[in-house]
């Protein structure tokens, strides 16, 4: 990048420096919250994408695109996606192909998915439950459940906070039909303890010690330590 001053290129234009810009796709039913204490490479501008409400029969192809929509691929960038987030950011990646691409409690390929999974995929029992499981009361009681990923962490319901119905049956249901071949660039980061993606079903990048599926929250440090690794 060379800068310009009244016409003339400063004295610091010959120094080049990489500055992208890294779009992040949280969780299901996560916003930005349980990646806030991340820190991110100075020279890089973070920008957040919000998980966008699906239509009615709206394709998860269509759904991506319009995830795609929010990036520009004029320039180079990276991607990182959290949990459901990092399936979606391989998924944008197949349409706006990224320098990098990193995932942080997700996996690569529907061969690294959890019996659970599986077993929702093989049944179809998340396209067959009602919109209804899905209301506020029911997603709180979910809520509870999820602290069974990181029962140290009572604050895990301030992670849950896209809510909507729809959203949250339609995402269940996307994530147990997902199909995709690993892809070989793609960094992947996992905690040993995750029990929503089993680290004994993948072979990560890098493997946080002691990180349940909360580790970009709880496991900051170390996971900030990574990116500015992967990202410099």
């Amino acid at each position: 990048m060379i800068i310009f001053v009244k016409g003339k290129a400063s004295l610091d234009a010959f120094s080049y420096f990489s500055s992208m810009k890294i779009y992040v796709v949280s969780g299901l039913g996560a916003d930005f919250k349980v990646l806030e204490k991340l820190q991110f490479p100075e020279q890089h501008e973070v920008i957040f994408i919000d998980w966008l409400i699906p239509g009615q029969n709206e394709t998860f192809t269509q759904y991506v695109e319009r995830m795609a929509e929010k990036i520009d691929d004029s320039e180079p960038f990276y991607l990182l996606g959290y949990s459901f987030g990092g399936i979606m950011v391989q998924e944008i990646h197949k349409l706006k192909p990224a320098q990098k691409v990193v995932i942080l409690g997700s996996i690569k390929s529907h061969k690294e998915k959890s019996k659970l999974i599986r077993v929702g995929e093989i049944t179809r029992i998340p396209k067959y439950l009602p919109v209804s499981l899905f209301n506020d009361k029911t997603t709180n009681v979910y809520s509870v459940v999820r602290k069974l990923f990181d029962p140290k962490n009572p604050r895990v319901l301030q992670y849950f906070r896209v809510r909507d119905p729809y959203y949250l049956k339609w995402s269940i249901e996307k994530i147990s039909e997902w199909k995709c071949e690993e892809t070989p660039d793609v960094i992947q980061i996992l905690g040993d303890r995750d029990i929503v993606f089993p680290i004994k079903n993948s072979k990560p990048d890098y493997i946080i010690k002691g990180g349940t599926h909360l580790f970009p929250a709880t496991k900051y440090k170390e996971v900030s330590k990574i990116l500015g690794e992967v990202f410099s």
